[in-house]
């Protein structure tokens, strides 16, 4: 039977949402899926579209959901259908809805700069050099089991987030003399949530292409569109 697929892009053109989406649409497609894409998140809104729905892959930094929309997405999900994403297109998603936020069970806080005297004013300022670890639960799940850790120079994001996720992957931040926080942090950067029916799934690497292209960094964002999925 064929499983199909939601792409759903948009919001602030830094994250590339078409560019970083057209990378994943020829492995749903191999994978069996049929593959529509919207670049309106009203198509949550719409109770048949979603009922018949096996996945949404969302990548919407930003932006703002309507209150049908949102509730047609949160009835999905626990109905069943699949969410997935990456970076702030699913975690920097509609700052200003919180039942979006408890959908998806992290949200981006910020992302680290540089020392003030290695900045030049663009995004490279906040690309930093890090590691992403498995959890002792990551080593085991399938979507991180056999993968290494990561280390990576792009965005770090430090993410709130609730005791309901199942975290997979961290990053820790350090404590430069030139941020305020007194103690490294450590982050989610991989986690899933079971929602009803529903299974999310959020990866926060992925501000760009390049590093979603990253060999291990694509093996587990399509390792977790699969899992996600109805």
């Amino acid at each position: 039977m064929t499983r199909r697929a939601l792409v759903v892009r948009g919001g602030w053109d830094g994250h590339q949402p078409e560019a970083t989406t057209d990378l994943f649409l020829p492995f749903l497609r191999e994978q069996g899926f049929e593959v529509r894409v919207e670049t309106d998140n009203e198509v949550y809104a719409d109770a048949e579209v979603m009922a018949g729905t096996d996945l949404v892959l969302q990548c919407v930094t930003m932006s703002q959901i309507s209150g049908p929309a949102l509730t047609g997405l949160r009835a999905a999900v626990e109905a069943g259908t699949g969410l997935a994403g990456w970076h702030g297109g699913i975690a920097d998603s509609y700052r200003a809805s919180s039942d979006y936020l408890q959908l998806v069970g992290g949200q981006f806080a910020t992302h680290p700069g540089k020392e003030p005297h290695l900045r030049h004013g663009d995004q490279t300022d906040n690309y930093l050099r890090h590691t992403v670890e498995l959890t002792d639960l990551g080593r085991e799940h399938p979507i991180t089991a056999g993968l290494d850790a990561v280390e990576l120079e792009t965005e770090q994001y430090w993410v709130l987030h609730d005791d309901l996720i199942d975290v997979l992957a961290t990053t820790t931040h350090p404590a430069p003399e030139w941020h305020p926080w007194h103690r490294p942090v450590t982050s989610p950067a991989v986690w899933t949530r079971q929602w009803g029916a529903g299974r999310v799934f959020v990866a926060t690497p992925g501000h760009s292409v390049d590093v979603l292209e990253h060999p291990t960094v694509r093996t587990i964002v399509e390792r977790g569109l699969l899992w996600a999925s109805r």
